[in-house]
C-alpha cells in the first residue's frame, strides 16, 4: 500500500512538471507572437514618421522619381556616393524648398532613415577655378559633320527645282556620351531626318563633350566613332562634358553653325528628355522670314539668381551680382531664325562666359537687342495639373496634339508618345477632326506672343508629372 501512495506521487510530480513546462512553452510562444504582431504594425515606432515619410515622397517628386532610382539627375556629372545622415538643426541639402510647411515644424522633427537609397548631393562646384580657366572658349573639334547641310543631291534624286543647299530646319540635341539610348530614340522619333509637308527638309545632330568620368565608359571614343559612321550625326568637342560647361556647347555649335551650315532657315535645339512636334513647329514657321530675327520659346522673365549652395543652379555673387537675369527661354527647346543664329555665333564672342547655358543665351540676346518670344506651346517645364481639375492625367496625348515642347520625358515615354500621336485611331474628345483642341489651356497656343512668365516668385524648375 505504501509502495502505491509512493508511485502515485512521482506520476503526479512528473506530470506537475510537464504540465508546468508546456505552460510555459505556451506562454513564451504567445509573448512572441505579440511581439511580432507589435513590431510589424509599427506601434513601437514614433508616429512622426509617416509625416517624414510624406514629405520624402514629395520632395523625390520634385526632383524626378525615375532619376532617382537611375542615375545621377545630371549623367554628364559624376556619380557620388550616399550623402551622410544629417543633424536635426539642419535639413538635407537636396530636400527642396516647401511652402506648405513652415520652418518650425521641420525642425521639431528628427531625421530618420529615408526609404531606398538617399539622393546624392550636388558637390561644391569651384567657381573660382572656373572665373580663371573661363577665357580658353577655343577646342578642337574632335568629330565633325561637314555635309550635313549639303542637301543638294538628295533634292535632285526626289526631282526637285530647289536650288538651296541647306535643310529648312537643322534639329540640335544637346546629349552626353552614355546616353545612346536617348540618341536612339530621337532618331527613331520626333528627330528623324527627312522631307515634310512642301518640301521642308529636317536635319538633326547631337552635341557632345567629352565625358568626366571617363572610367565609367570604356572605349567612350570608339564608342562614338563608331555611332557617327553609322548616323552621321554627331558633333564632338574636346571640353569636359558637365553641367557648367554647357555654355561651351553653345558657343561652339552656334559657330559650326556661321561656318559649316550658314545658310539654314532655322534651328530647333534642345535636350534629349524632351518630345517635340516638329510637325506644329513646322506650320509654325510657314510665313516667318528666316533672314529675320526671330527666337521663339518658353521665355522666362525676371529670375533670380540662386544662392542656395545646394542648389545644382547656385551662382554666388562674385560671378554675378546683378539681382535678376535678362529675359532668357527654358534650355529645354527654343526655335531660332539662321540669321538669329548667326549674329549669337558673333555676341555670344563677346559676352563673358557664363555657366548657366540658357541665361548666357539670354545676354547674348541683350546683345544684340532681340527680345525673345513666348509660345504657349513650350512647356519646357513640364505640364502641371491644371488647378481646376488635378485628377486630369497630363500623361495624355490630347494634351500632348497641340503644344511644341513637352519636358521632361523618359526613353519609354517618349517611345509612347510618339507612336500614340502617330496612332491614326487617335481620338481626343470624340473629335475626328486632325487638328482638333482636345483641352484649352489658358491663350492660344497657336499664336506667338510677347507674353512673358514672371518667375520670381514661382519654382521655375517643375519637373513633368
Amino acid at each position: 500500500m505504501l509502495r502505491k501512495i509512493v508511485m502515485m506521487r512521482r506520476i503526479l510530480h512528473v506530470k506537475g512538471d510537464v504540465m508546468c513546462t508546456m505552460f510555459l512553452l505556451v506562454l513564451f510562444c504567445l509573448l512572441l507572437y505579440v511581439r511580432q504582431v507589435v513590431v510589424s504594425s509599427g506601434w513601437d515606432k514614433p508616429v512622426w514618421k509617416l509625416e517624414i515619410h510624406s514629405s520624402t515622397s514629395s520632395s523625390r517628386t520634385l526632383l524626378g522619381t525615375n532619376r532617382a532610382k537611375q542615375a545621377p539627375s545630371n549623367p554628364s556629372e559624376p556619380q557620388l556616393p550616399p550623402c551622410k545622415p544629417q543633424s536635426k538643426s539642419k535639413p538635407p541639402q537636396y530636400k527642396p524648398k516647401s511652402k506648405g510647411k513652415s520652418k518650425s515644424r521641420r525642425k521639431n522633427v528628427a531625421p530618420t532613415r529615408a526609404a531606398g537609397n538617399p539622393l546624392p548631393t550636388m558637390p561644391p562646384f569651384d567657381f573660382k577655378r572656373y572665373l580663371r580657366e573661363k577665357d580658353n572658349r577655343n577646342f578642337k573639334l574632335l568629330i565633325d559633320q561637314p555635309e550635313k547641310c549639303q542637301i543638294r543631291g538628295a533634292l535632285k534624286q526626289r526631282g526637285d527645282k530647289e536650288s538651296s543647299t541647306a535643310p529648312f530646319m537643322l534639329i540640335a540635341v544637346k546629349s552626353v556620351a552614355a546616353d545612346f539610348d536617348k540618341r536612339q530614340v530621337v532618331r527613331r522619333t520626333w528627330g528623324k531626318e527627312g522631307y515634310f509637308q512642301n518640301g521642308m527638309s529636317i536635319r538633326t545632330l547631337f552635341l557632345l563633350g567629352v565625358p568626366r568620368n571617363r572610367t565609367t565608359l570604356p572605349l567612350w571614343d570608339q564608342l562614338l566613332t563608331y555611332e557617327s559612321r553609322t548616323f552621321r550625326d554627331i558633333l564632338l568637342w574636346d571640353f569636359e562634358d558637365t553641367f557648367f560647361n554647357l555654355t561651351l556647347k553653345e558657343t561652339h555649335f552656334l559657330k559650326w553653325v556661321n561656318s559649316s551650315c550658314p545658310d539654314v532657315k532655322f534651328i530647333f535645339k534642345g535636350d534629349a528628355d524632351v518630345y517635340v512636334n516638329v510637325e506644329n513647329i513646322l506650320e509654325m514657321l510657314q510665313g516667318q522670314k528666316p533672314d529675320e530675327d526671330l527666337f521663339v520659346g518658353d521665355i522666362i522673365i525676371h529670375a533670380k539668381p540662386i544662392r542656395r549652395r545646394s542648389s545644382k543652379y547656385y551662382v554666388p555673387e562674385f560671378v554675378y551680382g546683378g539681382g535678376l537675369y535678362p529675359n532668357y527661354a527654358g534650355g529645354g527647346g527654343f526655335v531660332m531664325s539662321g540669321h538669329t543664329a548667326r549674329r549669337l555665333s558673333s555676341a555670344c564672342q563677346q559676352v563673358e562666359l557664363f555657366p548657366i547655358d540658357d541665361v548666357f543665351l539670354g545676354m547674348c540676346l541683350q546683345l544684340i537687342g532681340v527680345k525673345p518670344l513666348r509660345h504657349q506651346g513650350f512647356r519646357t517645364f513640364g505640364i502641371p495639373r491644371p488647378s481646376a481639375a488635378p485628377h486630369l492625367q497630363t500623361f495624355d496625348p490630347c494634351f500632348y496634339r497641340d503644344l511644341m515642347v513637352v519636358h521632361s520625358l523618359s526613353v519609354p515615354q517618349i517611345w509612347l508618345m510618339w507612336n500614340l500621336l502617330h496612332d491614326p485611331r487617335l481620338s481626343c474628345h470624340n473629335r475626328t477632326r486632325p487638328t482638333s483642341l482636345a483641352f484649352k489651356w489658358r491663350g492660344k497656343t497657336g499664336k506667338i506672343t510677347e507674353e512673358e512668365v514672371d518667375y520670381s516668385d514661382k519654382k521655375a524648375f517643375v519637373m513633368h508629372l
